[in-house]
């Protein structure tokens, strides 16, 4: 089916308009017949270009994307299937889809009706995001160059191009909060008492607190935790100040803190330990390797943010990861040792400068890369 149209008449056009005119104009006005019949059949053909350029085709367009969630550098295709629904006129038109920032030409050259094409071509996927596909572009004109008329067919599909993902092998063990406030490195899960509430059909009766149901004259029920199961926050720092290094809009470093966060993000879900992922500027949605592909720099509070981190308590282990901006940040990153246990940063694009100082039990990973950070990783002990 057609969409918005857009083109008109070439210049050849207007001449040809034009000068049909004035022969018409001067023909009958001064008596020439000659003139009059040549500015006739220009206008004739003026009009047949208009007839010819404004038909609109009947066209249907499929597009499936192989795969449509791709890590950065592998490969992905686009698979466009034009089908000519008109039933009377055969398509003769010059046609491309758009990939991105790409045009990818469509032939669809002598297309009878009732038939299709299929032209399969490879999506780039060197950069981190999302690449916008379609819609396909449809130009026509008149054999004489008179009329060009654009339109669009079909919508748009998306390829998700995720962050590369990098082995990470250890994972944080969990913490184990005792009544008297110590924290303990555990191998296992441990259960612990966190509060009372009201019996409700299937639970268990090893469960019901009898003093307190005897107390209270309904049963409650005694609600339990396990408070040694690790839990990793990956704080994500998407601010324009901390990765001001960006070029045509892209800095490697952020780049690097994108692969960090998304490979922290597959290991823990491997390895089935909870982990949430947050950044700086915005409060994300969805799944978290989608999140990671649509994050951009943007401007953002750091300090609001770790207010909220810090009163949310959200797990045991902080993973800070941030640019060379960010790197006068570190300490106040580091006063969240408190509600977090274990605190570490991730530092991307500064090696050349003075090394961090790992005061405050704040473990610190200045790395070049994604790769070079999932080495770091594997090679901490402060777990």
């Amino acid at each position: 089916m057609g969409g918005r149209g857009n083109g008109g008449v070439t210049g050849r056009g207007v001449g040809l308009a034009g000068g049909a005119a004035a022969l018409l104009a001067g023909g009958f006005r001064y008596g020439y017949p000659d003139l009059a019949l040549l500015g006739a059949v220009a206008l004739v053909a003026v009009v047949c270009g208009l007839v010819f350029a404004f038909w609109r085709p009947r066209l249907g367009v499929e597009r499936a994307a192989d795969p449509d969630r791709v890590a950065r550098g592998e490969p992905a295709r686009m698979t466009l299937t034009v089908r000519n629904t008109s039933r009377l006129r055969a398509a003769n038109l010059v046609a491309t889809d758009r990939c991105g920032g790409q045009s990818v030409p469509v032939p669809l050259l002598r297309l009878r009706p009732g038939n299709d094409t299929t032209v399969d071509y490879p999506v780039p996927t060197s950069r981190r995001g999302v690449v916008p596909i379609g819609p396909l572009r449809v130009t026509r004109g008149d054999p004489l160059g008179l009329i060009t008329l654009a339109r669009t067919y079909g919508g748009t599909a998306s390829v998700w191009v995720h962050p590369r993902i990098h082995l990470l092998r250890a994972v944080p063990a969990g913490m184990a909060r005792s009544l008297d406030g110590r924290i303990d490195k555990v191998p296992q899960g441990s259960i612990t008492f966190d509060s009372l509430r009201e019996y409700v059909v299937g639970d268990e009766l090893r469960r019901v607190h009898w003093r307190s149901s005897a107390k209270v004259g309904e049963l409650m029920v005694r609600e339990q935790l396990d408070t040694s199961e690790p839990t990793i926050v990956v704080l994500l720092d998407d601010r324009v100040a901390a990765h001001p290094q960006g070029r045509d809009g892209v800095a490697e470093s952020f780049e690097s803190a994108c692969e960090a966060a998304a490979s922290i993000v597959a290991a823990a879900i491997r390895e089935d330990v909870p982990v949430s992922l947050h950044l700086v500027t915005a409060v994300p949605a969805g799944p978290y390797l989608d999140v990671l592909t649509e994050a951009a720099l943007r401007p953002g509070d750091l300090d609001a943010t770790l207010r909220r981190m810090r009163a949310g308590r959200l797990g045991d282990t902080l993973v800070f990861l941030t640019g060379p901006g960010g790197r006068d940040d570190l300490g106040a990153v580091s006063a969240l040792r408190g509600p977090y246990p274990v605190v570490m940063a991730g530092l991307f694009g500064d090696r050349d400068a003075a090394p961090v100082s790992a005061a405050d039990g704040l473990i610190v990973i200045e790395a070049a890369d994604g790769q070079e950070f999932a080495a770091a990783w594997d090679g901490v002990r402060g777990w």
